[in-house]
Order: structure tokens, then sequence, then C-alpha cells
């Protein structure tokens, strides 16, 4: 999932103490010590409003299911919409759309059983919603950037690169309350994807009644979750309303939640200590200040944030030296201690720590590989020197796309310094633009450097190593190495259903990624320092897909 740093430091929080070993994930519940795994949250008689007031720092770039790529849009559409699970608490799936499910002896056929739910136009949610949608990931022509998270459903793959048509997806409607799904092969990580939003449903007639205008608006979407939008000003902010046809609405205690869009961190503290919102991301000047406050909340989750170098517009970023020279040029701690000063720690890799586990050993993925690509300022300058000499240059001018926030801001600004101090004959250009822009520019390889970062869409290192295959939808670098595609194949593949040969050979992929290409620069592995108001309830935190789930949240005990 792509994340945005300029809006995670404004508003999101997650948490690494969830990720336990073997990939089974954790959880946490933010604000509260409540356990609940789904079910019941909260004081039903309580007489306090249930307004949850909040910030963001960027407008919701698609509210399409399948076209959705980034943190804030798969956000809201976890509140509004539903698939056939969602996650609960300690990151289990609990019961959706989908009541219950049966799997068969080899593991590839689910069978899900739907309870009788409606869109909020008074629409039947049905099977054939599920397989409308998900045939419409994958045709080519609808350009999902997200079609590749299908590829366990079979025939995916071979839809989404023009080689079979959607109607060959292995998704079934038996009938309208039964949805059978095979698979390729047994994907042990498949129920959790399928509370991913890729995988919610749409309404054809609702959809296509709507053309071009759909989920363009708050009016031009009908909705299954939770909570309704409602008030969407783009750019200022939206609102999520109580949806009383939700199947589960006598378990949602929030009446709203209403978010504005504030991009200074200095406003949000105001907002914050003025009692206007009840939770702030705090940037690096303020964790000093609030650190020691017992609103003051820090955590480390497994994001990562990187360069992107494309090596198609760019022809000194498509010469490996001059990417190893620029990713071993800056320094990394003095970014997460001074710039960040949240919690973060330097990324010398492109896998997370304390993420997954080898199957049999059950070290870390980075006990084998450690750390690559690190601060080395001799080593950058001689790589330098080498690439500058290929080219027949002696100076370059460069430019780095990245955010505009004042903290994104801070960061170009270092980035700048580092670069041009440790590479002389570098110029580097910065150009700061809001999310959705920056998501724009990159689909079209529109850039020379970017600053990016990734959060897991499911519990496995998978979902960060497909995305630099050749021609990924995520890609958008020009990176190609068949070797890496060879590995990642067969990590899918032949390899499934043998987690340790399979592990280890993401682990393989991975030095080639960085040891060898440096497609990527890491950075950072995200931390968040946070403020929250000690009367906000139950928000549980995500481990993947969504950051959280409202569902359960409550008010209690606001003075």
């Amino acid at each position: 999932m792509r994340k945005s740093k300029w809006s995670l430091l404004m508003t999101l929080v997650l948490v690494l103490s969830m990720f336990l070993a073997a990939c089974s994930g954790g959880g946490d519940s933010a604000g509260d010590d409540k356990g609940g795994d789904g079910g019941d949250s909260g004081d039903k008689g309580s007489s306090e409003p249930q307004v949850l007031n909040i910030i963001d720092s960027a407008e919701i770039p698609t509210m399409d299911t399948v076209m959705g790529t980034d943190e804030v849009a798969f956000q809201v559409m976890n509140g509004v919409f539903e698939g056939l699970y969602r996650l609960g608490k300690d990151n289990k799936p609990v019961p959706g759309v989908a009541k219950d499910h049966t799997v068969s002896d080899d593991q590839t056929v689910y069978t899900f059983n739907l309870r009788e739910t409606k869109w909020s136009n008074g629409t039947p949610v049905t099977a054939h919603d599920f397989v409308y949608s998900w045939r419409k990931t994958v045709d080519p022509a609808t350009a999902s950037q997200y079609a590749f998270i299908m590829s366990p459903v079979k025939n995916a793959t071979a839809i989404s690169n023009g080689e079979m048509k959607p109607e060959e997806l292995g998704v079934k409607a038996i009938d309208d309350y039964t949805l059978e799904v095979t698979l390729e092969r047994p994907a042990p990580f498949f129920l959790s994807l399928t509370t991913f939003a890729t995988f919610f449903p749409q309404n054809q007639e609702y959809v296509e009644s709507q053309g071009d205008n759909y989920a363009l608006e708050d009016d031009t979407m009908i909705y299954n979750g939770p909570f309704t939008l409602t008030n969407w000003e783009h750019e200022e902010g939206w609102v999520l309303k109580k949806n009383p046809d939700y199947w589960d609405a006598e378990t949602v205690q929030l009446d709203k939640i209403n978010v504005k869009v504030v991009k200074d961190p200095a406003t949000g503290v105001n907002l914050y200590e003025t009692g206007k919102i009840d939770r702030v991301g705090l940037s690096a000047e303020y964790v000093n200040k609030y650190k020691d406050h017992p609103d003051f909340k820090q955590y480390g989750e497994p994001t990562i944030f990187w360069f992107k170098y494309n090596q198609t517009r760019s022809e000194a970023l498509a010469n490996v030296d001059i990417r190893k020279a620029i990713s071993m040029a800056i320094n990394k701690e003095d970014l997460v201690n001074v710039i960040l000063n949240d919690g973060s720690i330097p990324a010398y890799y492109s896998v997370p720590k304390d993420f997954v586990n080898h199957p049999k050993t059950g070290e870390d993925f980075r006990a084998k590989n450690g750390d690559m690509l690190k601060y080395d300022v001799e080593k950058a300058q001689e790589h330098w020197k080498k690439g500058l000499e290929a080219l027949g240059k002696d100076k370059i001018t460069l430019e780095i796309l990245g955010g505009d926030t004042e903290t994104s801001k801070k960061m170009q600004a270092y980035f700048k310094s580092q670069l041009e101090e440790n590479l002389k004959g570098l110029t580097i250009e910065l150009k700061g633009v809001p999310f959705k822009q920056r998501l724009e520019l990159d689909n079209n390889q529109d850039y020379d450097i970017q600053f990016a970062g990734w959060g897991p869409d499911y519990q496995d290192a998978m979902t960060f190593v497909d995305l630099w295959v050749s021609d990924g939808g995520h890609n958008k670098m020009g990176y190609s190495n068949p070797e890496y595609d060879a590995l990642v194949e067969a990590a899918k593949t032949e390899l499934a259903d043998k987690p340790v040969e399979r592990f280890e050979a993401m682990q393989k992929a991975e030095k080639i990624l960085l040891e060898e290409d440096a497609a990527i620069g890491p950075l950072y592995q995200e931390g968040a320092s946070q403020l929250w108001k000690p009367y906000v309830k139950d928000v549980y935190i995500n481990s993947f897909g969504a950051n959280f789930s409202y569902k359960w949240a409550s008010i209690e005990g606001k003075k």
C-alpha cells in the first residue's frame, strides 16, 4: 500500500508490537486497554456525543475500490465499505458480508456463505457484486494498479496479462448468497486478503448507471460498511456518518467522524490543544515538547520509505553506480534522529524488520540479509566517480519528487544538502506536490527520483518483494531484472507449498534488488509519535491494509 509520509505524520498511528513470529500478526487498540475480538465494544448506554474529530493532510485520491493504491483511500474505504471479512481485534479476520466459509481439503476452493445485507440505496449485496468487482479489477481494460493482489485467485495473472478473459477468473456466484473462489494453489494468507479494499464488492447496475462519475463525489457511490461518506469537500475534508442500514449497526458506537485536511503540523497541534481534534501526529520539533505528556504515544510499524529511481527518464539513474552513490550518500541516522525524531529507524533493506520470520528457524527476515547500501560517503564517492566516467559527464542535475507539507519540505531540504555536499557535481532540484498529484506523476513515470513509501497489504514478505517485478503495477521506474522476476515467480508458484525455499527465494531476490542493482534507495522504517485524547476508546490498529478500524470505537469519559 502506497504510503503518504506527510499524511502519516499528521494523522496515522501504526504499531510495531502487533507483529508476532511466523507471520501470525498481532494487534492493539488505541486509547484504551479493552479486549474484544471484533464484537461488542464500549458503553452502549452512554449519553455522550459519539463524535470523533481527526485531521488528515491529504485529499482522498480515489474512492473506487478497484483503483485505490494508497493509505488515505484505503482508510476511508475500510470505513464505508465491507468485504467478505474485515480485520478485528488482534488483526484476526472477523465476519463481514460473509457469515462463514468452508475450504476444500486441498485448500484451493473457498465457499463463502453471505448474510443478507444491503447497500445504502436498499439494493441487496450479493455474490454477484463480488464477481463483478473482482473481474473488473483483473480486466486489463480497467488498468487497476492493484490487479496483482488478485494473483492467488485462479487465472487472475493470465487475465491481467491479456491471455484469458475476465469471465475465466476463479470466482463464481453459486447463488445470490453463496460465493465460490478457486485459487491457483494454497495461499495461507488468502482469508486476510478478503479484508482488503481491492476485494470489496461493487454493484454493477449502480456503478454503470453513474458512468465516469462513479465514486467522484459522496453522492455518486453507495455504501455497505459501518459508515457512509458525506460532506466530501475536496482538499478540505469529509465526514463519515454511521450507516443505519449496516448489518451490524448495533455494534457501531460512533455517530460521526469528522476529518479535516490540515497540512501544517503547528496548526494540527494547536487544534489538539484547544480540544478541536482528538488525535494529532507530531513532527520532529514537537516530539521533545510532548514526550512526557500523558496523551503521548509512540509506535513503530512495518512501513519503509525509500527513493524510487526512474531509469526511463534519466540516463544518469539508468547507471547502477549513480544509484548506489545516491543511496549511500545520505546519513540516515541523522535523518531519523534529527529531522524526523518520531521513533523511525534507518532502513538499509526493502523488507522491514519485525514483520515476518523464517518458517523453520523463526529468525527475522532481516537476520540473513542484514543491512545493504549503508551510509558510506567514501564508497558513495567511488561509485559516483565511476558512474560519471561511464556517462562522460562531470555534472548531473536530478529532480526529487516529494510532498507539500512542512515536514516533507524539511526532509527534501535535508536530502538536497546531503547529496550536493557528498557528491560533487550533483545538483538537486526539489518538487513538492500534493499526495494525489504525486500518485499521478508516479503512474506516468514523470519524475527522476521519488520519495515514496510502502506499507504491507497482508502479512507476508511478498507484499514488499513483488513490487519490483518487470512492468509491475507499482514498479513505475523502468527497473527490470530477469533473475529477480524468476525468483518472485517461483515464490508464487512452484515454491508456494515449500515455505522454507519460498522464504529464502524472497531473501535472495532482495539481495539482487539492493546489493546488486540498487533499484531503490531505502531511507527509513516508519515510526509515529502522536497525541491521543484518553476518551477515545477501542480504535483497533491494523498491521496491514487500512491503518485503523473504527467500527468498534467509542467516546467515553470526555469532559
